[in-house]
């Protein structure tokens, strides 16, 4: 397939842009520039942190741009000098209009769900924690609300009952290679026929995918044990849902728990109580049945599977859950 000569400027910060990012690189599109977050200090010793597409764009020397404002003026300047047909914008903050309003093709974003569904900045963690079993992603011309403008494609990917949010990230990226470059040749051959979304008609209510906050984390132990393990491994690995254990003696020690598996049975005993035998590492009795601890992690520490962490930790039965003890 022949390549137009025509520039795209591409938007985005993390490993998601990384990899339609250099999907475009490789088929030989024209990336006049690449925009991306500005540095800023990260982690107890406040060292500068760079985003992962400003890594990937300086590893293949492509033009970088790193606005503290987008309505800045001298950065809209050089925006406009590149004279780009095209903007792709994938994990990017929101736009203004000056901004995706500019190119004479448009500006498109990647969204990793089947819109109208799961807009906002979080639609992988949302769709695993609200127990959906099939998702996807979605390229749409922007507009200037957030993730409402017109389809272009669209794709969908199942969900393993126990898949966390790492995983399902991963295998999405993937799959938005191909949707990322699908658009792009549609949209340089005038091919594309975008479509606007349409929420009159929708099977179940429209649901949506905000930043999650530390509140989101906290496991509620209360919820049933689907829900709970849903939680978890729509968390996982990060920010992590977490929560506290108790012994006997008031000392309590936070845990994130991240990978869990419901065990098949009636309602153990011990309710609350973190467990050990011989046959399960770690599991944690509930009201309506066991969830099974496959990896956690202590504060302070690294992840670890649960048999590393109880030859560590050695539980006997007597801590049990926050909520519960």
């Amino acid at each position: 397939m022949e390549i137009p000569n025509r520039g795209i400027v591409f938007f985005g910060t993390p490993d998601f842009a990384v990899a339609q990012l250099e999907a475009i690189v490789h088929a030989g599109y024209s990336v006049t520039a690449v925009v991306t977050a500005p540095d800023k200090p990260a982690g107890r010793g406040k060292k500068i942190s760079t985003s992962a597409v400003k890594d990937f764009a300086l590893a293949h020397h492509l033009p970088l741009l790193q606005p503290l404002s987008l309505k800045d003026s001298q950065f809209l300047d050089e925006l406009r000098s590149l004279q780009a047909d095209l903007f792709v914008v994938v994990a990017f903050r929101m736009l203004p209009a000056e901004v995706w309003q500019m190119p004479e093709l448009g500006t498109f974003n990647l969204h990793a769900s089947l819109l109208p569904q799961y807009r906002g900045a979080a639609p992988i963690n949302w769709a695993i924690m609200e127990g959906e079993t099939v998702t996807g992603l979605t390229s749409f011309f922007i507009n200037d609300k957030i993730d409402t403008g017109e389809i272009i494609l669209n794709d969908t990917l199942s969900i393993g009952e126990n898949e966390t949010a790492g995983e399902l990230h991963d295998r999405m990226a993937l799959l938005g290679k191909k949707i990322t470059l699908e658009t792009i040749s549609q949209i340089f051959s005038g091919s594309c026929k975008p479509y606007r979304q349409d929420v009159g008609n929708l099977s179940q209510p429209l649901k949506s995918a905000p930043k999650i906050f530390r509140t989101d984390c906290l496991i509620q132990w209360q919820a049933p044990i689907q829900q709970i393990h849903n939680q978890i491994r729509g968390l996982s690995p990060h920010p992590g849902a977490y929560t506290t254990i108790q012994d006997d003696h008031g000392r309590t020690i936070e845990l994130k728990i991240l990978r869990t598996s419901l065990a098949r049975g009636n309602a153990p005993e011990n309710t609350g109580t973190l467990l050990s035998d011989g046959i399960d590492p770690l599991y944690i009795a509930l009201p309506d049945g066991t969830l099974r601890v496959h990896q956690l992690q202590q504060a302070g520490k690294k992840a670890m599977a649960a048999d590393e962490f109880v030859r560590g930790f050695q539980p006997d039965g007597k801590w049990k859950l926050s909520a519960f003890a």
